[in-house]
């Protein structure tokens, strides 16, 4: 695209922002914060650099005054630029803090934005003294944000930057998704680690800074962090995770300003985030709090069943190859069943077993699983008793303990390392016999 071409387009851009309302002009600004910090927090999350955007929003205030003071202008580039240096200049400080001193990065963190933040509040109250007049210059939004004083130019300059963020991140994904994942194989390859850091910190700075005045120094670290946060709980991808978080982070902006009327917006627009949270950690599909419950009575229902077939198999065992009906009492007298009736009409629904009057008999597919659980079990008795040297009266817990959370290949595994050592039955379907005495054992309690 020529020059030329590029400022006709921005000219045209520039008259069409003109003939918006105020509204549609905080909506549209919202929206484009929203986006780029859901795509640059994603990286501050991933990384561990989530409060470095609360660092860097409250130290930016101290460089907004100083910037105000100095210029007496209240233009959007200006103070962008002044809480710009005075964020970099925490950065360093952060740095320097914990290279040649004893403090933690944490501790260096607070110190920084307190003292900053201090710095700009005391700064603050003398800019808004009549005869300097920084109340009526609206510097007091910065706390709090207001999006209702947003011009067509701070709507131009939002859309620049929000343009060169996302470029800069579509251009270095590659490196930068190497570097919040395994920063130390990328070192290792000769990738300028440090210069890909200080760039997604710069594109950190330049969001947090911008947004200053839209949601304050308060909210805009939540606003760095919950759209990111709340796009984590449904992808494990990088690239999925950056357009759902730039999503949240939009939507969030337009409903918080929509909903907000008569409210502080910048409030109303990380309230609407925290929402997109909550309802993502609670149902998210594979993260959510419901989805892991669900989980949970799965595996819980699963186990429970495992315990009964192999219960059943080994009552069955002194009569092999002969399946005999097993008495429920006795079933009831070899574990500490919590709510077998339920559990034995589960395993009939299942064609596992058959119930006639008061005993149970194993069908033959769940006589086939019975056996298959049972050597398993018992395999890793074998395994435990030799590499672990757990005595034969207590690995039965110990085998409950890992049997029904490991997958097939690592049994494929064990009976591997068995064969090497003579240990393994000669037949592969052969289930080994118990070394320690059946009945009445410990067990998990379905």
């Amino acid at each position: 695209m020529s020059p030329q071409l590029c400022l006709e387009t921005l000219i045209l851009g520039t008259l069409w922002i003109d003939t918006l309302s105020l509204t549609q002009k905080v909506m549209i600004g919202t929206a484009l914060l929203g986006g780029m910090a859901g795509v640059v927090g994603s990286f501050a999350v991933l990384r561990g650099r989530s409060l470095v955007g609360d660092m860097l929003a409250h130290a930016a205030l101290p460089g907004v005054c100083l910037a105000f003071l100095i210029l007496g202008s209240r233009n959007l580039l200006e103070l962008s630029l002044g809480a710009l240096i005075s964020g970099l200049l925490a950065i360093g400080i952060v740095a320097m803090l914990v290279r040649w001193t004893r403090t933690k990065q944490d501790a260096a963190i607070g110190i920084v934005l307190s003292t900053f933040f201090g710095l700009g509040v005391v700064l603050l109250s003398v800019i808004q003294k009549p005869h300097i007049g920084g109340n009526k210059a609206g510097l007091d939004s910065y706390l709090f944000g207001e999006p209702a004083n947003m011009l067509s130019s701070d709507l131009v300059f939002l859309a620049a930057v929000a343009t060169v963020v996302l470029l800069v991140v579509a251009v270095f994904f590659k490196e930068f998704k190497l570097a919040c994942f395994d920063a130390d194989f990328a070192q290792s390859q000769g990738w300028p680690t440090l210069l890909l850091d200080m760039a997604m910190m710069s594109a950190l700075a330049v969001v947090t800074i911008v947004g200053l005045p839209i949601v304050g120094v308060v909210l805009m670290a939540a606003m760095i962090i919950l759209p990111a946060s709340t796009a984590r709980c449904w992808t494990n991808r990088l690239h999925i995770m950056l357009l759902l978080a730039a999503g949240f982070g939009v939507a969030a902006g337009v409903l918080g300003t929509r909903l907000g009327r008569g409210l502080p917006a910048g409030a109303t627009i990380v309230l609407t985030a925290a929402a997109f949270f909550v309802v993502s950690l609670l149902f998210a599909p594979q993260r959510g709090l419901l989805a892991k419950v669900i989980a949970e009575l799965q595996l819980r229902k699963r186990i429970a069943s495992e315990h009964l077939l192999r219960a059943l198999y080994e009552l069955n065992e002194p009569s092999l190859p002969q399946r005999v009906p097993v008495p429920i009492q006795q079933i009831q007298e070899s574990r500490h069943w919590r709510s077998l009736p339920k559990l034995l009409a589960a395993e009939v629904e299942s064609g596992l077993i058959e119930r006639t009057g008061g005993n149970v008999l194993l069908t033959s597919l769940g006589m086939r699983r019975a056996v298959e659980l049972t050597r398993a079990h018992r395999l890793w008795e074998m395994y435990l008793m030799q590499h672990a040297g757990i005595a034969a009266d207590h690995v039965d817990r110990d085998a409950d303990d890992v049997e029904h959370l490991l997958p097939a290949a690592l049994l494929l595994e064990l009976e591997q390392q068995l064969a090497a050592t003579g240990r393994l039955p000669e037949t592969i379907t052969e289930v080994p016999d118990s070394p320690h005495e059946l009945g009445g054992g410990p067990g998990a309690s379905p």
